[in-house]
This record gives structure tokens, C-alpha cells and sequence, in this order.
């Protein structure tokens, strides 16, 4: 990503304002502040309803998830969930269907409605596993626009605007945000033609790419139809849409961190750890 300096000259009461917004968590200093401004003020679509997947039982973050859902697991002091709500904000999208298991009730404690936080909040609550996208099925009634899936223990900047008219614009029945990775075999991996995708392999033992699943979709709401009763995971879902209509692949080129695995939770609590320390040392500087 490549940054480019500028000056701008603000009121000092409009400069007040910003340095207010500055917590050295979701706004790091004046710098990001701004860039939060003008994003969300480029950041309109059609777009404002997000579906993200809280059911899973954690075991690759045990014993930490014998006691926490994946969902409250903190990284720089707040519940993960916490942090993937407050980027939606940004780009103004505020409905949320939280996928969960049936004991999600610490889950509700601390977010409730979704009201405290700004956000409306709707519980999906999978009677038993239904696997990564099992469950939206039970939403296939009560979406009816475009829409976004996000895994919750994936911590993420995209660029939601940018991915959904180019969604848009692809005429795709599904968009999959993509990231280069070192090791495919921990991924769902995809092959390419183009910008369409062409096959998707979870996890392969030999991988022809190092394109992983990025764990963020933008999905047309005819897709919900397609998914049948059960357990029903990613690549299987793939295979339907392929045979319904186009599956495209987006480049991801910001940060993202897989918390449900313990090096991606390491790596994630270190960084958040280092960017509130430099909003710290910029706001003393400022």
C-alpha cells in the first residue's frame, strides 16, 4: 500500500474535535482520524447488511474457549467481535446477523441488541454445528439485498466499497476477498482465471496457488436458496454457486489476522499492542 504525505489546514475548534476521536485503538492519531473521515464519507453503498459467523467451538483456541466464545476474545483490550463491528461502522453498515451455537449467552450478555455499540443485532442460534456457512440457510427468508458473510475470528480492513462495485460491476453471484499466503495448507486455497474463480480446495496437501480465502464474501441473496439443510462448508458452497453463476476474487492488501488460531492471535494482540503504544507517543508529539 503506498501512502502519500499531504497538508491540510483546519479551524482549531474542528482540530479539537478530531483529536477527540483519537482513542489509540480504532484511530491511532490525527493522521488516521482524518483518513477515517474522508473514508467514511466515500464509503456509501447499497450495502448494510452483514451476516457473521460466531457458531464455531473454538478448539484450535482451547483451553482459552473453554471458558470464552471466539466472539469475546479480546485483542487490545476489547472482544474481537468488538473491533469487526466498529470497522462495519465505518462504512455505515449497522445490520448484523450474528451466526451462533446455543450456548451463546455470555455472547448476548455483552452485546445484547447491538444497541450500545450502534449497531441492530439479530441471533441465529445453530441448534447444532452447521459448519462455516450451514447456517444461512436459516436466513433465507429474511434477507433479501445484497450481502456481506465474515468469519468472526478474522480480524480485517477491507475495503468494503471498493469490493462491492467491483461485485457489482462482475455481475458475480459471489465475491470472495482474497490474500497471498506462505503456507496454502492451512487455507482454503482458489485458482484463477481471470478475476473469476475457477476451483476452491480447502486445505490441500499440494496447493497451484498461494490465493487463500480471506474469510470476508459478498453474496446475492439468491445464494441462500442454494444452501441446503446441515452441515455445509465453503468449498461445497462454491460448488453450487459455480453452477448457478460467477464466483470472483477480490485482492485484499490490508492487515488481517486469523484469531482462532493461536500464532494469528499472538500476532494480532502484538500488533494492536504496537499501534496503541504509536498513538500514544504521536498524541504526547501532536
Amino acid at each position: 500500500m503506498v501512502l502519500k504525505r499531504v497538508t491540510i489546514t483546519i479551524k482549531n475548534d474542528i482540530l479539537k474535535k478530531l483529536d477527540k476521536m483519537i482513542d489509540g485503538k480504532n484511530t491511532r492519531n490525527r493522521s488516521h482520524a482524518v483518513e477515517n473521515l474522508i473514508l467514511r464519507g466515500m464509503s456509501k453503498t447499497d450495502l448494510d447488511t452483514v451476516v457473521i459467523m460466531a457458531g464455531g467451538d473454538g478448539a484450535r483456541l482451547r483451553p482459552i474457549t473453554y471458558e470464552i466464545p471466539k466472539a469475546l476474545i479480546p485483542v487490545g483490550g476489547r472482544p474481537v467481535l468488538e473491533h469487526q463491528i466498529n470497522m462495519l461502522k465505518k462504512f455505515d453498515i449497522r445490520n448484523i446477523f450474528l451466526a451462533v451455537g446455543d450456548d451463546y449467552k455470555k455472547i448476548f450478555e455483552y452485546f445484547g441488541n447491538g444497541s450500545r455499540f450502534g449497531v441492530n443485532i439479530e441471533y441465529v442460534v445453530e441448534q447444532k454445528p452447521l459448519g462455516k456457512m450451514g447456517s444461512l440457510r436459516l436466513l433465507k427468508d429474511r434477507i433479501r439485498s445484497t450481502f456481506a458473510v465474515l468469519n468472526v475470528d478474522t480480524l480485517i480492513n477491507p475495503n468494503i466499497p471498493e469490493i462491492y462495485d467491483f461485485h457489482k460491476r462482475s455481475e458475480a453471484l459471489a465475491t470472495i476477498l482474497l490474500t497471498s499466503v506462505k503456507d496454502p495448507k492451512d487455507f482454503g486455497i482458489v485458482s484463477m482465471h481471470g478475476n473469476q474463480i475457477v476451483e476452491f480446495m480447502d486445505r490441500p496437501s499440494t496447493a497451484p496457488t498461494n490465493l487463500a480465502d480471506a474469510s470476508f464474501y459478498v453474496f446475492e441473496p439468491d445464494i441462500l436458496k442454494l444452501v441446503p439443510k446441515g452441515k455445509f462448508m465453503t468449498d461445497s458452497l462454491f460448488d453450487v454457486i459455480k453452477k448457478n453463476g460467477k464466483v470472483m476474487g477480490f485482492m485484499h492488501d490490508g492487515f488481517l489476522f486469523d484469531v482462532g488460531i493461536p500464532d494469528g492471535y499472538e500476532k494480532a494482540i502484538k500488533s494492536f499492542r504496537s499501534d496503541m503504544l504509536k498513538a500514544v507517543q504521536s498524541k504526547y508529539k501532536s
